[in-house]
């Protein structure tokens, strides 16, 4: 059996260890000494008032401890993982808030019979020792259309019932207040989970098996089996699934909400869902839920209840009402309570309009000859680049991820269809913006944006001048911002190094009478040879500088691109001269 990895001291400790890292970080819990029982600090704050105690099996973090303090739990009681506490523990957590005058204990129980029956037994000692004590068993899992004997599943909803029942201790409300309030909430409570791989407890294998392109629908926070498995699909299509099968109106187990419901929304990771899965499965859980008429109230997206490493999400949801709400948006102390805005969800306007850009004034007579010499450079250009797409590509897989072709070519489709739209201004400034706009747009990556940037600095020069020298400034300035923002000096195995030995001979453009034509000629040739030269050079920027210099024998892509752009403006350029 292939044993998951864990960053532990110790599997017998491991429970303990994460309590008191727990507490070592929240000033506000304290362990009950030679128990697994962390307990609010202020536990002087507790009397005259109900006591609120919870817990069960680890490996539900930062359930059940991160949710103790003033206006949540008194405190928890922990098992090992997947394991519900002992009773001793139970019992001695609440006789320590007894003793500090709680008005009565309430027990928040999931609904697992190992928690059921060591509460239980737990509550019988405590009320035989005279305590007041009441449990709510809290049953949330709409995963079994028709459940079994055991009933529904405790998962996710409980946290809820910690939050509520919290605010109302907070208020003074009785035991038998709480109590009866509580368990008529969690009716309205349903959660349904699913699994795109197992977690593994300490010591242990997975502790269960998943294809790799299956996923599980309806499995419990401790990998117990779902109710189907299913090929992999699309977040919109799993969300959907999900919503539809705990509202489906055939089910035992389904959440009760209808059309125009208000509701409060959890998207709870199970423990190893990206941030960037569980928003997108947000995006989705809302879509769908707003599409069905239900105003979402509260929303809350992150990790609640886990299941370990678990790579899955569950979605909880409760029917609400005013009076939820109020208790809901109460504060507390509890170190893993979330801030939750206090506002609905549903309703609310989620984007703001784009400023539009500033109108550029257009050209009162565009220059003809200057768009046709434009277009058959550019024409050059794209040729050259796309004819490179492959011997690019290659040279880019020794050190980056073998796409400096694709997007060098993806870079020429696009200016080709610049050209065929008719809409390039004759104006040197306004050509070099408006083809630095193309490239940022549509080239992408690194070399998308620095082409974007040399461009954008290249036009200032241009704007009120024309003529070699303006043009040799041009390749200055767009230099110089490549330098500036992007790191890289000439050395560093660049595409700098092709246009830094091009700008040397270009800036002969500033001598009076001087041979444009000529000048650039030879920089693109001193170009393609600096390209070249790169083969020898050890990378200083880029993701290059991060391989071992051994393995980079070939020229720099970047570089024997910028030396191929430049060599086809000269072409063009001498196919009409």
């Amino acid at each position: 059996m292939e044993v998951g990895k864990k960053l532990l001291n110790s599997v017998p400790g491991c429970v303990d260890d994460a309590l008191h890292g727990l507490v070592s970080c929240s000033l506000g819990l304290r362990v009950l000494q030679g128990h697994r029982v962390v307990l609010r600090s202020d536990l002087d704050q507790v009397k005259g008032r109900v006591a609120l105690l919870s817990g069960g099996g680890s490996g539900h973090e930062p359930a059940h401890a991160g949710y103790v303090g003033q206006g949540m739990l008194t405190g928890v009681i922990a098992g090992p993982v997947f394991t519900s506490p002992p009773v001793g523990s139970i019992v001695a957590a609440i006789r320590t808030v007894a003793q500090a005058g709680a008005a009565g204990v309430l027990l928040l129980v999931k609904n697992y019979t190992g928690d059921r029956l060591n509460f239980g037994l737990a509550l019988e000692r405590a009320r035989r020792d005279g305590v007041d004590v009441e449990m709510v068993v809290i049953a949330d899992d709409c995963a079994f259309f028709s459940p079994r004997k055991a009933g529904r599943r405790g998962l996710c909803g409980i946290i809820l019932i910690h939050k509520i029942a919290g605010a109302l201790a907070e208020e003074g409300k009785s035991l038998q207040e709480i109590a009866s309030f509580v368990k008529n909430s969690s009716a309205g409570i349903g959660t349904l989970g699913v699994s795109l791989s197992p977690c593994s407890v300490p010591g242990s294998g997975p502790t269960f098996k998943l294809g790799s392109d299956e996923i599980e629908l309806g499995l419990g926070i401790h990998g117990e089996a779902g109710v189907q498995r299913y090929k992999m699909m699309s977040c919109d299509e799993v969300v959907k699934l999900m919503i539809d099968h705990m509202t489906d109106p055939a089910s035992k187990s389904r959440v009760d909400i209808h059309s125009g419901d208000p509701i409060i929304l959890i998207v709870n990771n199970l423990g190893g869902l990206s941030c960037l899965e569980l928003q997108i499965v947000a995006s989705s859980a809302v879509r769908f839920l707003e599409g069905r008429g239900l105003r979402i109230e509260r929303a809350m997206t992150g990790s609640f209840m886990t299941a370990l490493e678990m790579s899955g999400v569950s979605l909880t949801l409760m029917k609400t009402s005013p009076e939820i709400l109020q208790l809901f948006d109460k504060d507390t102390s509890a170190p893993a309570w979330p801030r939750v805005s206090h506002v609905p969800v549903t309703g609310r306007t989620r984007t703001f309009p784009c400023a539009p850009e500033s109108p550029q004034p257009k050209e009162a007579q565009p220059d003809v000859k200057s768009v046709q010499v434009y277009s058959r450079v550019l024409g050059y250009v794209c040729n050259s680049l796309l004819s490179l797409e492959e011997e690019l590509n290659d040279l880019d897989r020794a050190a980056g991820d073998g796409d400096c072709g694709s997007t060098h070519a993806r870079a020429a489709h696009a200016i080709k269809d610049w050209i065929s739209s008719g809409q390039l201004p004759s104006h040197p400034s306004r050509f070099l913006a408006a083809l630095s706009h193309v490239l940022l747009e549509k080239m992408g990556g690194t070399s998308g944006a620095l082409y974007s940037l040399f461009l954008m600095a290249a036009a200032e020069p241009l704007k009120d001048k024309s003529g070699p020298q303006a043009w040799a400034a041009a390749m200055e300035a767009g230099i110089q911002a490549m330098k500036r923002y992007g790191g890289a000096e000439p050395g560093d195995r660049t595409m700098l190094d092709s246009l830094s030995a091009a700008n040397v001979v270009l800036q002969s453009l500033h001598t009076p009478n001087c041979n444009a034509m000529e000048i650039l000629g030879r920089a693109a040739k001193s170009a393609s040879d600096a390209a070249e030269e790169t083969k020898h050079m050890t990378a200083g920027a880029g993701r290059a500088s991060y391989i071992g210099s051994s393995t980079l024998s070939r020229p720099d892509p970047g570089a024997k691109a910028a030396a191929a752009i430049l060599q086809a403006i000269w072409d063009g350029l001498n196919d009409g001269s």
